[in-house]
């Protein structure tokens, strides 16, 4: 099993769309054998589902992520995990003890009437326990 933690200097990246990095993760008997961390290089969006199959990724840990994304997600059988904050790595452990927790119903949306021209997702708190006017669990 391979999993992808969207990533930002050991954190889980809040906004699925933007990342520029993921942790990737190789996970032999319940167990992580081999992190690598690989760059983006530009791909955004819909654009990286099929940047996370070419890396052959079961899953994928991250903060806020929209709709198109997550439909190119299920399209490349991908399982999502959203809605998580915190150090990757931890994410990554609790994923295997089937302890993490995560919202299956996270959106987040960069459209919304109130959207500020450099609002990035992150910045209130999308895919965490605070969320704002931009996100819902709806």
């Amino acid at each position: 099993m391979r999993i992808a933690v969207t990533y930002e200097n050991g954190q889980i990246y809040q906004h699925f769309g933007h990342t520029k990095q993921f942790k990737v993760y190789d996970i032999v008997d319940g167990a992580v054998t081999n992190t690598q961390i690989v760059d983006t290089n530009g791909s955004g969006h819909g654009a990286l589902a099929g940047f996370l199959g070419d890396l052959h990724v079961d899953a994928v840990i991250c903060g806020g992520i929209g709709g198109g994304a997550q439909n190119a997600l299920a399209n490349a059988n991908i399982q999502l995990y959203g809605g998580v904050s915190g150090e990757a790595d931890e994410a990554v452990e609790a994923l295997l003890a089937q302890a993490l927790n995560y919202n299956p119903d996270v959106q987040c949306s960069h459209h919304g009437e109130h959207h500020h021209h450099d609002h990035t997702c992150g910045d209130h708190g999308c895919g965490g326990h605070d969320h704002g006017e931009h996100c819902s669990n709806e």
